[in-house]
This record gives C-alpha cells, sequence and structure tokens, in this order.
C-alpha cells in the first residue's frame, strides 16, 4: 500500500490546549499520566470529557476493536451528531502467547474517540491529547502515515493514518465512509489509541507486564499475567471446537430472529457474538483458507443486516429532523 506522511511538528499550530489543567475534586491527589496506566486513561477522559464528549463504558461482550462498540457502529449511522469515548477491552485470540511475549496480547485496551461529524480541528485536538498524557508533539516525531482502514466483518471502511510517535505506531485516525454498507454522512472520525503501547512509550518500559497499573506499585501483570496465561490455553487448547461451531450457529439463528421481530440492537449483539465465536475457531486452528472467506462473508451478513435494520427504523426519525438527509 502507498503511504504518505505527515509530518504533524511542520505547519501546524501548537497553541494552549482547550484542556491545559483539569481541575481535582478537594482532597484528591493531581494526576500524573505519566506514572500510571490508569491515571493515562483518566486524563484522556478529562480530555474528552472537555470537547464534549460522553463518557461511555466498555460493552459487555467479547469483541475483536472498540470499533465493534454500538457507539460507534451504530452510530455512526445517520445524520444526528454524535460525540463519544471510551475504553474497550479486546479480544484477539490468536494474538496470545501465554504471556511469554513482552508487547502481544489476547486482551488488551483500546481508547476509542468518535467525533460525528468530524470536526476540521481533530488532529489539533488528537495532538492536544497527545499533550495532556504527556507527549509534547513538539519534542517528538509525530507523523500521520496513511493506512486506510478496512473492517470485511463490518462491511465497513473509511480513509486513515497510523499515528506513529518516534516511529511507533500508536494510534489509527480514521474517517468513516462506510459502515455496514452504507455511506457516512455526515462522516464522522474515530481515533483509536492503543493504550498499552501508549502507556509503555511514556512510561519508558519494555515489557508491557512491567507497567506501572497504578502509583502504589500495582503492576499490569499483577492485573493481568495469570488471565494471558490461562486464557491462551484456552484460545489455543482447550476450547471445544464442536461447541463453538455449534455456538456460532445459533449466534447466526438469533441475529435473524432478532431482525425478524424489529430489534436491530439485539441483532447487532449476535454478529459481535459470532465474530468472536469465529475468531476463537481461528485460534483453534479448524477453520481453512477456503472456510474463513466463508465464515467472514456470514458475520459481515449478520452485521450488515443489523445495520440496515437499525437505519431502517431509525429513518423517519432522523428524516424528520434532517429533512434534506437521505440514506443513500
Amino acid at each position: 500500500m502507498l503511504r504518505r506522511t505527515i509530518d504533524a511538528s511542520r505547519g501546524m499550530s501548537h497553541g494552549p490546549s482547550a484542556m491545559n489543567s483539569h481541575p481535582q475534586a478537594a482532597g484528591l491527589p493531581a494526576r500524573d499520566p505519566t506514572r500510571s496506566f490508569q491515571d493515562m486513561i483518566l486524563t484522556l477522559h478529562d480530555f474528552w470529557a472537555a470537547q464534549g464528549c460522553v463518557i461511555l463504558q466498555p460493552y459487555d461482550m467479547r469483541m475483536g476493536a472498540g470499533t465493534f462498540h454500538t457507539a460507534t457502529t451504530l452510530r455512526a449511522l445517520g445524520p444526528e451528531p454524535w460525540n463519544a469515548a471510551f475504553v474497550q477491552p479486546c479480544r484477539r485470540p490468536t494474538d496470545g502467547r501465554y504471556g511469554e511475549n513482552p508487547n502481544r496480547l489476547q486482551h488488551y485496551y483500546q481508547y476509542q474517540v468518535i467525533l460525528k461529524p468530524s470536526p476540521g480541528d481533530i488532529q489539533e485536538l488528537y495532538l492536544d491529547s497527545l499533550k495532556a498524557i504527556g507527549i509534547d508533539p513538539l519534542a517528538h516525531d509525530i507523523r500521520f502515515v496513511e493506512d486506510d482502514w478496512e473492517s470485511p466483518t463490518l462491511g465497513a471502511w473509511g480513509l486513515g493514518w497510523e499515528v506513529w510517535c518516534d516511529g511507533m505506531e500508536v494510534t489509527q485516525f480514521t474517517y468513516f465512509q462506510q459502515m455496514g454498507g452504507f455511506d457516512c454522512k455526515p462522516v464522522a472520525g474515530e481515533l483509536t489509541y492503543g493504550l498499552e503501547r501508549l502507556a509503555m512509550y511514556i512510561q519508558g518500559v519494555d515489557n508491557v507486564y512491567d507497567l506501572a497499573f497504578n502509583d502504589r506499585g500495582v503492576s499490569y501483570g499483577e492485573v493481568f499475567l495469570e488471565n494471558e496465561k490461562q486464557m491462551s490455553k484456552w484460545n489455543f487448547e482447550v476450547a471445544e471446537t464442536d461447541a463453538l461451531f455449534d455456538l456460532f450457529t445459533k449466534a447466526e439463528a438469533e441475529c435473524r430472529n432478532a431482525l425478524a421481530n424489529d430489534v436491530p440492537i439485539a441483532a447487532y449483539e449476535q454478529a459481535i457474538e459470532a465474530s468472536h465465536i469465529f475468531n476463537l475457531l481461528q485460534a483453534r486452528g479448524v477453520i481453512s483458507v477456503q472456510e474463513r472467506a466463508s465464515y467472514m462473508g456470514r458475520v459481515r451478513d449478520l452485521a450488515r443486516g443489523s445495520c440496515e435494520k437499525y437505519a431502517e427504523l431509525m429513518a423517519p426519525r432522523w428524516a424528520a429532523q434532517y429533512p434534506e438527509w437521505s440514506l443513500n
């Protein structure tokens, strides 16, 4: 893929951020995002809340990326403005390494921001958010490297960039063009921060398990290392494949049942479930190359069907509020 880089330190204004400071509640210590994983997350919450974002909680389902959250996928549809930020735990079974790899995990965290319509200063806002967590864009080599995004299982794609900090990718920046096969009108801007990778960079550690989770001596490894060991074993060795195939079929059937009864959010949840089961089947090594394409197509059909039904149900409200807007 042809990649074009943008040097963020050139031709851009870096005046005082809208988030120069965050008043703390009386008696609470000031946050230092450079000292702990959780303070970095809380600082991002503060920053994006100050930009008018709704600060949401993680979606309570297993999913491979924050984009699967309904606050991103379904809210990207239609004309209504929507600004939200949240942490999303992500599971990618095939990436597990039994806790033996210093920077590769089957369970990790993304920080997701969706801004709709995408503001003209979204790049400036992003750079200010880096400054808020301790990365001064003027003191580091921040580059936007063209890397258009696509999610075959969501029937979605967008124009995008990887954001590199001193040669390491830390964020994916995307302008959504389609979601569930529908054009995004208006275009939404999405930022996906790799939280562990950012924290490792900020704290100056080479092993994710050495990250300071808080400033009281608790490490990332104390919180998650045993989980990585056990879940890697489950993903690669233990999960019963016949049961997984059955669960995939049931999720597919329940999605179609929900669609037939006009509850597309419930249908979409079953599409998320089917996607995770498919990922587990891949980790177990029981999906051939030919079957992989077929299963991805089945998940895509569920997600697109859910988006289509959601748009169909919401269209009257959207048309009443935005008479010049059309679905296609």
